[in-house]
This record gives C-alpha cells, sequence and structure tokens, in this order.
C-alpha cells in the first residue's frame, strides 16, 4: 500500500471517529429522551386507565342509587296508597257502612236488629251500602223513583213515557193533555 492510501485511510477513520464522538451523545440523549416519552406514555396510560375505572365504578354507583331511589319513591307511593285505603275505610266505618265487617257470623244474632246486620232497607236483595257507593239502583230513567217498585205496582215503561211526555221542562201539563180532551169530548157529545 502506498503511503497516500494508509493517510487517506487513516483520515477517514479520524473523521469516522470524530463524528462518533460528536454524534454519540446526541443519539444516547435521544434514545434517553425517547425512553423517557414510552415511560411518560407508559404512566399517561396507567393513570388515564385507573381514571376510567374510577368513573365505570362510580357510574355503576351513581346507577345503583338511583334504582335503590326508584325502589324508595315507589315504596313511598305504596304507602301512600295504603295510607289512602285506610283512611277510606276509617271513613266507612265512621259512617257505619263497614259494621258488618266488625262482627262475626256467631254474633248476629247477637247485633240483631242494628245497623251492623240489616242494611237492606227496600228489600230488593242488593245491600243499600253496595247501592249508595256503586250507584246500582233500580232507577233507570232518574225519575227517582225506584224502577223495580213501579214495575210491581203495575206501571209499564210506555205509560210512565207518556206522562213525562205530557210535562214540559217547567213541570207544567203539556198544551194538549189528552186525558182532559177526552173528558171535555164526553162532555159536550150531545145525549141520545
Amino acid at each position: 500500500m502506498t503511503t497516500g492510501a494508509i493517510i487517506a485511510i487513516v483520515v477517514a477513520a479520524l473523521i469516522i471517529i470524530a463524528l462518533l464522538a460528536f454524534m454519540l451523545p446526541r443519539m444516547r440523549a435521544r434514545a434517553r429522551v425517547q425512553k423517557r416519552e414510552r415511560e411518560l406514555q407508559n404512566r399517561r396510560e396507567q393513570v388515564a386507565g385507573e381514571h376510567r375505572a374510577e368513573a365505570d365504578a362510580r357510574e355503576r354507583q351513581a346507577s345503583e342509587a338511583e334504582q335503590r331511589a326508584r325502589i324508595a319513591q315507589r315504596e313511598a307511593e305504596a304507602e301512600r296508597a295504603q295510607a289512602g285505603l285506610h283512611q277510606e275505610r276509617a271513613g266507612l266505618h265512621e259512617k257505619g257502612m263497614a259494621d258488618h265487617e266488625l262482627i262475626d257470623d256467631s254474633e248476629r244474632d247477637k247485633f240483631a236488629g242494628t245497623s251492623a246486620v240489616s242494611h237492606d232497607r227496600d228489600r230488593d236483595g242488593v245491600d243499600d251500602r253496595r247501592e249508595a257507593l256503586t250507584g246500582d239502583r233500580h232507577d233507570s230513567d232518574r225519575d227517582g223513583v225506584d224502577d223495580g217498585a213501579s214495575r210491581a205496582a203495575g206501571t209499564d215503561d210506555y205509560e210512565r213515557g207518556r206522562r213525562d211526555e205530557a210535562i214540559d221542562e217547567n213541570d207544567r201539563p203539556a198544551r194538549f193533555d189528552r186525558t182532559a180532551m177526552e173528558q171535555r169530548d164526553r162532555t159536550d157529545e150531545p145525549a141520545r
């Protein structure tokens, strides 16, 4: 080898060593920074995962609390309904409409003749208290007369309808009363 080639090799080696000496610390620094960035990214992901897990746990707790609150609200509504039911029953007892609940069947003779035993004053087979509560009376035309009693007396629907049509809204006889006209015609007829 010639001296020029050896010098060129030595100069090239010195340049490579100088570049390595100059670039190596920068490459190491860059590698350290990248390592720290990866570590920081791992920590971020770990902390974010912990926060998400905590958020999910709190969300579940909030859902459970809301469900317990809905259950408590429904229980409160049920209690209010029960209270209303007891108020209604108290009102029935105060009015004497539930006296039959106060005595046993074995005590019926003892309380005979009291309001606890007899509640069928119109003797239609239906308890008057039930009629008062349900409106189950025998007054289908709502004229204040029990239809069962009027049928028993022989008044049929046709006759009642004629009578009702003959009375106008002011409870006065109608302009033409058939019975009055018939009586007048009979008196006007000449005797034969």
